[in-house]
Parts: C-alpha cells; structure tokens; sequence
C-alpha cells in the first residue's frame, strides 16, 4: 500500500507570469519544450521563441529604431509587480459586517493590487462591470506604495504609513510624477481585466491631469479597438472660478470592454429636454409614450401626420386597428379634413365590442398623431405594447434587442444632469451622516445609478477598487430595490486615515473604510424604511481586511535554523489565527466565492465548516477522528481541508485516505485531488 501524501494548498496567488504563459500554450502548444530549472534543478515548460516568432512571421518586432510605443520610468517593474504573486490572506471580520450569514456582498480592506491578485482564484472572469474612481493626479493626491524600483528616501514627511502599507503625495515636483501615476494605474488595470467577464466593461473617471495617459494604458492593457468610450460628465455647470483660461464644468467617464464584440450596452436618455425630444418615459422601468409629441423638431399634431392618426384597439390581451376602409373614412384625402363624427362613431362602436378604444392625445388632451404608422398593425408587427402604472398606452421597445433588454436611446459622449453636481452628492450624504464634509467630492448617486443601468443586468456582479465613500455600493442597493435585482458589489478601499483637523476624524472615522461601511449601513438602512415592501432586497455586506499570511515563515537559511524555528514545523499556523480566518483563506485559494454561505457541527470537539452544502468542508481542530470523517463524508464534499498538524503519524494520513475511498466512493485519484491539507 502507497503512502498517501495529502497535497497542500497554495500559500500565495498564482504567478502571473505562469497565467500568461498557460493562455499562449493554449494557442500555439508546438512552441514549448521542455527544459531543466538551472537553480532547482526541475524540468518546467519553457516557449521556444524561435518557433514562436516563425508561426509570427513578419508580425513581430524586430527591435526597429522607431516605432509607435508609450513607455515611461518603471513601466518594466510595474508589469513584474502586476505578474508577481501575493502571499497574503484576506482575513474575515464578522463583527462590522451587516448579514453576514445571507449578503452576498463584500467589502474588503487593504492595498488594491494585493486584494485584485488574492480576488482572482474565486472571480476571475465573473464580473460584469468595474467602476473605479482612482486619483487624478492633481499634485495632492496619494498613490499607493508599489516597489516600482524606487528611492524613497527622495520623499519627505508627506509619506504616510497604514498597516505595515506605505503610500505617498505624489506632488508635481517628483520628477518622476507622470511615471509613478502610470505604474501604480497598469499594474492595477492588468490584474483587473482579468476579473471582467467576456461581455464585460470598466468604466475609468479620471480628469484633465491623467486622461491623455489613462487612455494609451487602457488601449495597452484591454486593447484600441474595446475602447468603447470617451465621455464628458457636466459635473460643475457654472465651472471652477479659480481655473485659469477656461473654467472647468467637467470630467472625463473612460470606457473599455473585456471584448466589445460581445458587449451589449444600454442606452438611456440623459435629462428632461432630451427626453422629451425622443421619447417621454413615464417611470423607471422602461416605458415610453407612442405619443408623436415632441419640444421641437416635427410637430405632433394629426393634421402634419394624417395617416399616422388611428385608433389602438384592446380586448383579451392583444391590440390591433381598425380596418383599412374604416381608416380611409377617418381622414378626407380630397378635402384633406378629419371626420370627427366617425372617429366619435368608431370609439363607440368598438367599445360596445369590448374594446379599449385609444386615440393618440398629448397631456392636455388634444388629439395628435402615433409615432408610427398604421402599417406595422397590418404587417402585426409586435410593438410590445402594454398600459404603464399610470394607465398611458406606452411600449417597452423590446423588438430589436436579442437579449430582451430594453431598447432606448442611445447614450452620448456627453452626460449631463442636475444631479451629477457635486453639490447634490454632498447633500445626500450630509443627510445620511447628519453633517457635512464627511468625504472630499463624493461621487453623485445618479451618477453611479446611470453606470449601472446601461452596463448591467439584474444578476450582475460589480466591483470598484478605489471604493471611496462607496457611493457604487449604495447606487447598487437603490437599483436593486427599484427593478428587483440582485446585483451583488465587491468594493475596496485602502483604509487611508482621515486628517485629525477633518469633520470625518472628529465625528469618529478614523480612515476612509469606517465612512464607507457606515455609509453602506445607513443608505441600506434608509431603504428599507423607504421601502417595506423590499423585503429580500440585499443590504448587507461581509468585511474582510487583507492582511499578511496565516502561516508562519519556515523558510530559513541552514545556519539560522533554531530549536524554535523547528518546532514551528510542528504547527505552521499562527497563534492568533482562527478557524474562520482559515476557512476563507481555504475558499480563496480554491476558487471558492467568499460570498457563499457556510454552516458549521461539532463531531468529537471538532469544528466542521461546511460551505455551500459541501463546496468545501473543512476542520481545522485538533485530531481528525473516523467519527468527523463519517461527518463530513455524509454531507457529500467536493472539496475536503485538513490542518496538516492534525495528522501526526503517516498512518493516520492513511487510514484518512482509505475512509474517504470507502465512505464517498472515491477513487485513490480523487482522494488525491480532493483532499487537501494547510
């Protein structure tokens, strides 16, 4: 009988460079070979470039004087830092979260590109869109610590510390000001698109300081032709007074897709006028008048369209027109004048026939005309028409989109409404927290709202990695509530401190996190109070802080081998570590969502985590007894984790391989794969 070695999980995140390597081996296996490590000694798949570059022809780059290329100081070191991997966990923190048994929901603290790289095992390729709000680089802003070959000696006292994280004011006067914006903002976008769906989309705000480099990373990093959009958002109407030449009224909205020959976006009308001058919605879930009514251009009075002039007839559930000699008979083609009698006469005779007779009239009452013609009732075109809540025969313009998303008008490169003012975001969480000045420039509520309507569907899953005030968060529950769905948001937000002079540090948020999950509870909170009826709707959000690695260091050098350091190989976990810290370290590293629900036993004194009703189960106490092996056998496991100091003989790794070939059926293969230890 073999021994069985039960494998041991990864203690940090897949090398990029491994990620990129396993893409090009998809596409062209016959360029890799096989070669030996020259410091392990271990054979390892390595590309043969000259093999590469003959399948390539003439398409690669033979190291020309001159050719079209962005670079900047440490655009190298930022791609190495973007491949490299992470050793650190992201650790729960049950007690500032809000449901955490039932949310679906996440928010995460720590340094952005570390939670991008821990985030990618459990949802790469599962979100559908990503806002992020990164710093525009205005001389005052603070960008985070990424060893971007760097001298920071060459920084002064601005430089700030949180949590063993290092981030600096990245003022003009660094030579390197550009450069350091442009590193931190790659690396980061390069593990991001790995996230994205395949239909999926980053929204970038950014202003005039970083446009011009944000848009030559993002055509690098997604590619020029899924840049989808440059759009100007009207945010200050009046424009900045202190602004020399030319007052600024706006910033910059930078759109990518994942592929944009599969991405689908929605379009929306952007304020009352425009509205008004295509379609006239009624509320919020799509509807639109068939009314010809329009502010300006063509008139929608029936004497300039007679032939679109006729009644919509209703009876058990379908609508449809009069006859074509009835029509003829409702407008005088000699006379070129409307029989008024006969369109009283019509409205009377099918009435008495159980229909619902109506006519085109604007809000006043006086008759107008469709916005289409008769003809597409003869041809029973399918209009999806339907009464909206206000009993207005409207359409939902479902007809030409395959997906049955509600076709409207399509949005522009510019957006403006009142409510994109910064004024309007200030005052919307003055009245949440009781005080202003809580955050610096908070992004507008109907802002966010807007990004999520044309970019998501009712299931989709969102994430933003310069959280901020976490206005996405709250747009997503008000979105949610308002059609019934059940987007989910993972948001992000290094916990820079607050300055001590600030109203946020004297009414106790000691760093950017502690407003952001206050503001996510009292947003939700107003809901639903707003709102009873939405009883299932998700307002809750599960903490996690990144944090450095469950396992105690056992790598040392011979010579600094102790008696301690050995005994750590004993136990390599650390002291105050938990079981539920394991358990999401466990999921992570599997490829488990850290939203799943996860209930919990006792077998012998042993705790038994079981998440999502045997995605994963694990226990992390002590002896593993046959009596916790039945346990966790019956509930079916996919995937099983043990501590590695729970086992301290080889037998007993093998009288646990043999229970689990009898009790789940499994194959000594399955075993192996299946069962790991930490």
């Amino acid at each position: 009988m073999k021994e069985f070695k039960p494998t041991k999980l990864d203690k940090e995140t897949t090398d990029g460079t491994v990620r990129n390597l396993d893409a090009l081996y998809q596409l062209f296996p016959s360029c890799f070979t096989e070669a030996k490590d020259a410091i392990s000694g271990d054979i390892r798949r390595v590309v043969d470039w000259s093999k590469l570059r003959s399948l390539l022809g003439e398409y690669v780059e033979n190291d020309e004087p001159e050719k079209y290329d962005f670079t900047w100081v440490g655009k190298r070191a930022a791609q190495r830092e973007a491949a490299a991997p992470c050793r650190k966990t992201l650790r729960p923190c049950k007690e500032e979260s809000v449901d955490w048994d039932t949310t679906q929901n996440l928010y995460i603290e720590g340094d952005n590109l570390e939670v991008l790289k821990l985030l990618q095992n459990s949802y790469m390729g599962k979100v559908k869109m990503i806002y992020i709000d990164p710093p525009y680089n205005t001389g005052n802003d603070f960008v985070y610590h990424d060893d971007f070959d760097k001298d920071y000696s060459e920084y002064d006292e601005h430089n700030k510390f949180e949590d063993g994280v290092r981030f600096w004011k990245n003022t003009d006067s660094n030579g390197r000001f550009h450069s350091d914006w442009c590193s931190m903002i790659y690396a980061r976008l390069m593990v991001a698109r790995s996230l994205l769906t395949e239909d999926g989309v980053i929204f970038i705000s950014i202003d005039k300081n970083e446009i011009l480099n944000i848009v030559k990373i993002g055509d690098e990093v997604f590619g020029s032709s899924n840049r989808i959009g440059i759009i100007s958002t009207i945010n200050n109407l009046k424009g900045r007074s202190d602004d020399a030449f030319f007052a600024t009224c706006n910033e910059f909205l930078v759109v990518f897709a994942k592929s944009s020959h599969v991405l689908k976006l929605k379009g929306f009308a952007l304020d009352e006028e425009e509205m008004d001058n295509d379609y006239e919605k009624q509320d919020e879930i799509g509807y639109y008048k068939l009314i010809g009514y329009r502010k300006t251009g063509n008139a929608w009075k029936r004497e300039d369209r007679p032939y679109m002039f006729y009644p919509v007839l209703f009876k058990d559930n379908n609508f449809t027109t009069v006859n074509k000699e009835e029509l003829s008979k409702i407008f005088n083609v000699k006379t070129q004048q409307f029989d008024d009698e006969y369109v009283s006469y019509l409205t009377s005779h099918y009435s008495a026939l159980g229909y619902q007779v109506v006519w085109p009239k604007s809000e006043t009452g006086e008759l107008g005309r469709w916005r289409w013609g008769v003809q597409s009732f003869y041809e029973q075109k399918d209009y999806n028409l339907e009464f909206n809540r206000a009993g207005t025969l409207c359409t939902k313009m479902r007809a030409t989109l395959e997906d049955g998303s509600i076709r409207v008008k399509t949005a522009k490169t510019m957006w403006y409404k009142p409510e994109y003012d910064t004024g309007s975001s200030a005052r919307i969480l003055k009245a949440l927290f009781g005080k202003s000045d809580i955050f610096d420039n908070p992004k507008s509520l109907v802002y966010m709202t807007d990004i999520i309507k044309i970019s998501t569907n009712e299931d989709s899953l969102i994430l933003d990695f310069f959280s901020g005030s976490a206005t996405l968060a709250h747009a997503i529950m008000l979105q949610n509530e308002l059609d019934n769905g059940h987007r989910k948001f993972i948001m992000v937000q290094l916990p820079e401190e607050t300055a001590e002079d600030s109203e946020a540090y004297k009414a106790g948020y000691k760093n950017i996190c502690e407003i952001g999950k206050e503001r996510i509870r009292r947003a939700g909170k107003k809901i639903k109070e707003e709102h009873p009826e939405a009883k299932d709707l998700d307002t809750g959000f599960r903490v996690l802080r990144c944090d450095e690695s469950n396992y105690k260091p056992v790598a040392f050098a011979p010579k600094d081998y102790t008696q301690e350091s050995l005994d750590m190989f004993l136990d390599n976990i650390k002291d105050e570590r938990t079981g539920l810290d394991l358990l999401f370290d466990c999921m992570m590293r599997w490829g488990l969502e850290l939203s799943l629900p996860y209930d919990t036993q006792k077998v012998d004194g042993c705790t038994i985590y079981n998440v999502d009703e045997g995605s994963l189960v694990a226990c992390f106490d002590g002896v593993v007894t046959s009596a916790v092996i039945d346990a966790i056998a019956e509930t079916h496991p996919l995937r099983v984790v043990f501590r590695d100091s729970s086992f301290t003989e080889a037998a007993q790794k093998m009288n646990l391989f043999e229970l689990f070939k009898q009790k789940c059926g499994w194959t000594d293969q399955e075993v192996q794969n299946n069962v790991r230890v930490i």
